[in-house]
């Protein structure tokens, strides 16, 4: 299922092994399954992607730091 959302607050994601990252304020697109949530963002000339637990995307929904319509 495909949605837009939009981060509004301290979101972070940790690639492989390193160090967390923050994704920016802003617009996403948000691609959900059954285990993970998919996050895809511009930041200026960048683009980003995350895959983060279902359980993390969640609770980043009920802490209100990440919005959906």
């Amino acid at each position: 299922m495909t949605q837009t959302g939009m981060i509004v607050g301290k979101v972070e994601f940790r690639p492989g092994d390193g160090a967390m990252i923050r994704i920016p304020p802003g617009p996403v697109d948000i691609e959900t399954n059954r285990l993970e949530a998919t996050l895809s963002w511009v930041d200026g000339e960048t683009h980003g992607a995350a895959a983060i637990p279902l359980s993390d995307f969640k609770r980043y929904v009920t802490k209100g730091v990440i919005a959906l319509p």
